[in-house]
């Protein structure tokens, strides 16, 4: 379930796992045995793909399925256009 996670996240940002590696500092190799469940990332590791995919590690471990957007810095403004984009996009269902 890990591994699906990593690999629906690393595709959802248009990444090779090479990319993905770099910005991890590990091997392509290490990422495709993650991808594959033939490992299991280390727990520093959780938390480095947890900050560059701006989730909750708990969403890593399927142990939260909410979604989260990292805002910080937008200005209340900013902020209720996304907002209002968020809703907007609820009602499309």
């Amino acid at each position: 379930m890990l591994g699906e996670r990593i690999l629906e996240l690393r595709t959802a940002h248009n990444w090779t796992q090479v990319q993905l590696a770099q910005k991890l500092n590990v091997s392509k190799q290490a990422v495709s045995n993650w991808e594959n469940n033939n490992i299991l990332p280390s727990i520093e590791m959780l938390i480095k793909l947890s900050k560059i995919f701006s989730i909750s590690t708990d969403y890593l471990l399927s142990l939260d399925h909410r979604s989260y957007i990292e805002v910080t810095g937008l200005t209340d403004v900013q902020l209720a256009h996304i907002k209002f984009l968020i809703d907007d996009l609820k009602n499309l269902k």
